[in-house]
């Protein structure tokens, strides 16, 4: 917290409405994770740079530790937790990731390129999974992951 002013924020969260005082410098992902305890978003980087805090924002993906909670105000947010686990299938079949640090962000923008296949027209799996690092696996394993799960959906 960097003060005692807070600020109302309101927003739909996972489907439910939410409403808090919180301080307006506090970020998405330490709302999501130390005020809510939704702790599937991780802090990997801080900066923005390794997509582990990837959530959706009125449906787009966004590293939710570089958003400004207040910003949340009157929006749609999805965390991992909104993700049904038979949605996971494909991807935990391909053995996609190990350690975990990453697992919500790639499991959040494989889903979300699941839900836009109309992507991959003009971009390859590996680049709209460009924003999440991965440090164990490697891509491979992710970028089989999700033209698995595409097939499931029998879109690739």
């Amino acid at each position: 917290m960097s003060g005692d002013a807070t600020m109302r924020v309101e927003f739909a969260l996972n489907g439910r409405p939410v409403s808090l005082d919180i301080d307006p410098a506090e970020r998405l992902l330490d709302t999501l994770r130390y005020t809510l305890g939704l702790t599937g978003s991780k802090e990997g980087c801080g900066e923005g740079e390794c997509g582990a805090c990837t959530v959706y924002m009125d449906g787009l993906p966004v590293n939710s530790c570089l958003v400004p909670t207040f910003q949340a105000r009157g929006r749609a947010i999805e965390t991992i937790e909104s993700i049904p686990p038979e949605s996971l299938g494909a991807m935990l079949a391909s053995g996609a990731t190990q350690c975990g640090a990453c697992t919500p962000g790639v499991v959040m923008t494989a889903c979300w390129l699941r839900k836009h296949p109309e992507l991959l027209k003009t971009h390859t799996a590996r680049e709209v999974m460009a924003g999440n690092l991965c440090r164990c696996t490697g891509y491979d394993g992710i970028v089989d992951g999700i033209r698995d799960a595409m097939n499931e959906k029998g879109t690739a």
